[in-house]
């Protein structure tokens, strides 16, 4: 039998965009060089050597963003233990805007979500 999905992927990003505040590429450029802010990249390493990174942009594969956001976790990155602004990217938005909504409710904060990803940088 087939599964009855109650929620489209399209749905939860919707969602997750309408609750995550977005920053645009144009004022997220600005920031780049800026020691308040930490850029981090949510695309897998196949994507991020196809169309590089943003520059100091902490990796955090989607699959892996929990466990280095968790300071008790084996897997934690000392980048998401301090106090600054998070910006979320992917390729287009959608995964970082999920990404984004999670780590708000695991405490990070600020979190934003970079508007069109990479593809809008």
């Amino acid at each position: 039998m087939a599964q009855n999905i109650k929620k489209s992927a399209k749905d939860m990003v919707k969602a997750a965009l309408s609750t995550v505040p977005a920053i645009s590429v144009e004022d997220a450029l600005g920031l780049v060089d800026n020691d308040t802010h930490v850029f981090v990249d949510l695309r897998d390493g196949t994507e991020q050597s196809k169309t590089g990174t943003i520059p100091g942009a902490v990796a955090s594969s989607r699959g892996m963003m929990e466990f280095h956001i968790d300071p008790e976790s084996p897997a934690h990155k000392p980048a998401f233990n301090q106090d600054k602004t998070y910006v979320f990217y992917c390729a287009s938005g959608g995964r970082s805007a999920l990404a984004a909504k999670v780590a708000m409710d695991m405490g990070l904060s600020p979190v934003v979500n970079l508007s069109g990803g990479v593809v809008a940088w």
